[in-house]
């Protein structure tokens, strides 16, 4: 099979308790449903959730999202590190598309949606993103930021799309809950372009303009 693996890194530091984790966990739960339910999402696509705070964990492993009973729960509490959450994303990556080969599929470059509310906490965290940015399986990476995240940073990690939460009093749980009606539409489109072109030509379909975000510009090379 033709498959296209999708990667949530979830901001848990201490700054998302409250209602901000609620309307993700919430999201999450409506993202499995949707896609669940779907066999042709289902059957091209493959998910994967990793929190990270102090440390990064993978609470989800790479899934068929029918397969599984429910997507576990984020929680909030701790520091942001980028480095770990893109050192345990550079692994995740390297070990799925390793195993999804050596069952036969083909499979497309991994996607992955980074969402973070702050400013990291560790200084050396670019390090870890260059090593990422240098595998052979580097992801497509679109990231958003909501809270105190700073353009600049955002702007940093993405290397397809870039989003910034709207400074016009909408709430962080607000934001996040179109956040994450992207990260479901954009993987139920591209699953609908593998199926349309016979996986010859994949568009990944990522919205340009999602409700509560400003698009931030990336650097040109």
């Amino acid at each position: 099979m033709q498959i296209l693996p999708f990667y949530l890194l979830c901001d848990e530091s201490g700054s998302m308790a409250g209602d901000s984790v609620d309307a993700l966990n919430t999201a999450l739960v409506e993202l499995h449903n949707e896609i669940s339910t779907n066999p042709t999402v289902a059957d091209k696509t493959r998910f994967s959730l990793i929190g990270f705070s102090t440390d990064a964990q993978v609470l989800q492993p790479l899934a068929d999202l029918s397969d599984i009973d429910e997507v576990p729960a984020l929680s909030a509490g701790g520091l942001t590190s980028f480095g770990n959450a893109f050192r345990t994303l550079l692994r995740c990556i390297e070990t799925d598309v390793a195993a999804l080969k050596a069952e036969g599929h083909e499979v497309y470059r991994p996607v992955a949606f980074f969402m973070s509310d702050g400013i990291p906490t560790d200084d050396d965290w670019t390090q870890a993103y260059q090593e990422l940015t240098a595998s052979r399986y580097c992801p497509k990476i679109i990231a958003f930021g909501i809270g105190d995240a700073e353009e600049s940073t955002i702007a940093q990690v993405a290397n397809f799309r870039a989003f910034i939460q709207k400074r016009d009093g909408v709430s962080a749980a607000k934001a996040l809950s179109e956040f994450a009606k992207s990260l479901t539409r954009s993987i139920v489109n591209s699953a609908i372009s593998i199926s349309a072109d016979g996986g010859s030509d994949l568009k990944l379909a990522v919205d340009d303009n999602v409700p509560n975000f400003t698009t931030v510009s990336l650097d040109k090379l």
